[in-house]
């Protein structure tokens, strides 16, 4: 039986760049070698635009190789993704964004690795033609995720990536909320083989990745795959205790040397102040632990689909 390729590709208010990307990830077939098949899986996150319509008159001129999924509302990245993962029939399955700011010919080279036995090749960035500000606000997530999670993690970060099926049914058997899918697939400990690729300018469309999706995106990986929040409580409150010592010192150097207490109500003021923050704070970081805690034990499904269409719909 020939092998397949499959590649995933979530979508959210995409309609501008489709029209260019679908032809183009069709067009990997001819790339691969004899006797491969392709599969395209589509998967809408919940998008307000026509990507739904383009992406379904794609699917009924390509039946055979196009699968369009649509989530029921816009969940994220990663659970697009896992939906994307769980659709996929493919030996190997490729994973890149709708709007091609990595060479999806790429995929060719990929599958030659993994033909020699790699289970997970990814294309790590070497440079970004992105603006300065959306450059610095991703090199400071991916210098978080160097330093208090995995050291040898791509300095600019990946999403480009080919898994073998084991990888993906290593995936598939985890149903991890507020999680980045490309940081646990790092995780998992596949040895990758990196390809280095360049991530161009988007030609088309405007990026839906807000200042606040990237927050929130960085404190889930730091809660997700680091004890970085919860430590530093430890270290918060250590550090507190200290400079409460040496006030507490200076204090009765000065009662007992010089006969004069240090001025009393600006003292309180601020110490109380300095020492409410700090509580809030604290119990900010538990309370991120006590959400994702409260989203696993409701067991919710990280993603809702609402429709299949295109391969294999019937069997889904």
């Amino acid at each position: 039986m020939a092998p397949t390729l499959s590649v995933v590709v979530p979508v959210f208010q995409n309609e501008a760049s489709l029209p260019d990307t679908v032809p183009r990830l069709l067009a990997v077939r001819e790339l691969l070698p004899d006797g491969y098949d392709l599969e395209l899986v589509f998967v809408d996150d919940g998008s307000r635009d026509k990507s739904f319509a383009i992406l379904s008159e794609f699917a009924r001129r390509h039946p055979a190789t196009i699968t369009v999924v649509m989530l029921t509302r816009n969940f994220g990245q990663t659970p697009a993704i896992q939906a994307g993962l769980r659709h996929a029939r493919g030996d190997c399955v490729g994973i890149i964004s709708a709007d091609l700011q990595e060479p999806c010919e790429l995929f060719a080279d990929m599958v030659k690795e993994w033909e020699r036995g790699a289970r997970f090749v990814m294309g790590e960035r070497q440079a970004r033609a992105e603006g300065p500000v959306h450059r610095l606000l991703s090199g400071i997530y991916w210098k978080l995720v160097r330093r208090f999670a995995f050291p040898d993690f791509p300095s600019m970060g990946y999403d480009f990536c080919l898994l073998d099926r084991q990888v993906v049914e290593d995936i598939n058997r985890i149903n991890e909320k507020n999680s980045s899918i490309f940081v646990l697939i790092y995780w998992l400990g596949y040895h990758p083989v990196r390809l280095p690729v360049l991530r161009a300018l988007r030609e088309k469309g405007t990026s839906q990745w807000r200042l606040w999706r990237k927050i929130a995106f960085t404190l889930d990986t730091l809660i997700g795959f680091t004890y970085l929040p919860a430590r530093l409580i430890t270290v918060m409150s250590l550090t507190l205790a200290a400079l409460c010592l040496l006030f507490l010192t200076f204090s009765i150097g000065t009662w007992f040397w010089l006969r004069a207490a240090p001025p009393g109500w600006m003292t309180e003021v601020g110490l109380l102040t300095l020492l409410g923050a700090m509580i809030l704070f604290a119990l900010g970081i538990v309370s991120e632990y006590l959400l994702r805690l409260l989203d696993e034990a409701r067991k919710r499904p990280p993603y809702v689909v609402e429709r299949v269409s295109g391969r294999h719909d019937e069997d889904r």
